[in-house]
């Protein structure tokens, strides 16, 4: 007879002491009751409208918890900053878990351009577990929780702490587990009564602003001229906001009435594709799915009248992304696309283009984030709308 753990890095052989592994113990039981209290999928469930309506305000205040964010952490980017210019590193593992896991991948570019070393997101899983045998002393782990109570994030941490590696956590909760295991933190200052969205663009500013110091640090070509475009990005962010907020709504009212929706990107916009579907997840009761521009077209993937929203900034992911919308409407889908002002490769094909001012692509990925939220955010409305027309409408 066989026990089941809740980790395997609870057994025998695991590389982990008697007190890293009470720290997986406590964390696992704390997730578990966090994971049970999530709204349930009914069209008009209360628990889960109240999170998608204070989603608003949160998301149209982006730009001051970037900013806010950034002043918390003015010492820390100094002194962590120097760190990392004076130390050898080899390999960067960029671990997290759901939208963490998204802000990794929207901030590789940035991290690795300026750092000069491969920047590696993994999912918390799959480092913890199947990458142990690649850290090293000159491994750099940073890992992302909001809650800083994820368990396979916090196994992460753990797993690079036994290794030697410099580890940095990234977390809106100073005293969680994974702040005091980590040998640095940075703290995030976001709030997230509802569904997650100014903690993953503050998190994604406060890497690239790490990234940038660095790179100054170490003379990287364009780090000055990265570092003066990233203080602008807080004031775009708020324009895309102002200027998307309706033709957004106006989409998902016309699209209210479907049960999939795909995102789709390529480089660093792949995260938002990534919260473009986590966002419907969380905000409606129907599915959703990303599916990267290359992939698209390996499969079936699009059936009649679903719609497909494509983050495409200028930039080489462009002319495949093209063939993706192409493709979107030659299978009778719906096609939305989000790329740069005065970009012009999708008018032909989409429904409907959305624009965002240019952006250097490898920052891109902080202010593309925003739309792919309002798009789940403005979904999860009109599904409530719609699911209360139906109701009074029954009760007649």
């Amino acid at each position: 007879m066989t026990t089941t753990l809740d980790s395997p890095l609870l057994g025998p052989d695991s590389p982990l002491d008697e007190r890293q592994k009470a720290v997986v113990v406590r964390v696992s039981a704390a997730e578990r009751a966090s994971i049970l209290s999530l709204p349930t999928d009914d069209p008009l469930d209360a628990k889960r409208r109240h999170r998608v309506e204070v989603t608003r305000d949160e998301m149209f205040g982006q730009p001051q918890a970037i900013r806010a964010t950034w002043a918390r952490n003015s010492d820390a980017l100094v002194e962590i900053s120097a760190q990392i210019a004076e130390r050898t590193t080899d390999r960067v593992f960029l671990v997290g878990a759901g939208d963490s896991l998204a802000v990794m991948i929207a901030s590789r570019r940035a991290l690795e351009l300026m750092l000069g070393v491969p920047c590696e997101p993994v999912p918390s899983l799959e480092f913890a577990y199947y990458q142990q045998h690649l850290v090293t002393e000159r491994s750099m782990v940073i890992a992302l929780s909001s809650s800083g109570e994820t368990t396979r994030t916090v196994e992460a941490v753990l797993v690079a702490q036994h290794a030697g590696a410099l580890t940095i956590a990234l977390t809106n909760t100073p005293g969680s587990s994974l702040d005091q295991e980590s040998e640095r933190t940075l703290l995030i200052e976001a709030t997230r009564v509802g569904w997650p969205t100014q903690s993953s663009t503050a998190a994604i500013a406060l890497l690239m602003k790490l990234a940038t110091e660095v790179g100054v640090r170490r003379g990287a070509p364009d780090a000055a001229q990265l570092v003066a475009e990233l203080q602008t990005l807080p004031d775009v962010i708020g324009d895309v906001l102002t200027a998307n907020d309706e033709p957004i709504a106006e989409i998902a009212r016309a699209e209210a009435a479907r049960t999939m929706y795909l995102f789709s990107a390529g480089g660093p916009n792949w995260a938002a594709a990534i919260v473009g579907s986590a966002k419907v997840k969380e905000t409606t009761p129907d599915h959703a799915v990303e599916i990267e521009v290359e992939e698209y077209h390996h499969y079936n993937t699009q059936k009649p009248f679903e719609p497909l929203f494509i983050f495409a900034p200028s930039g080489p992911s462009v002319p495949r992304a093209v063939d993706t919308g192409r493709d979107a409407r030659r299978y009778g889908g719906q096609l939305y696309v989000i790329t740069t002002t005065g970009e012009h490769a999708f008018d032909e094909h989409a429904n409907a283009v959305l624009t965002v001012p240019p952006i250097t692509e490898a920052l891109s990925s902080l202010v593309y984030l925003v739309p792919a939220q309002m798009i789940g955010y403005h979904l999860g409305m009109a599904k409530f709308a719609a699911a209360e027309r139906a109701l009074a409408e029954g009760a007649r």
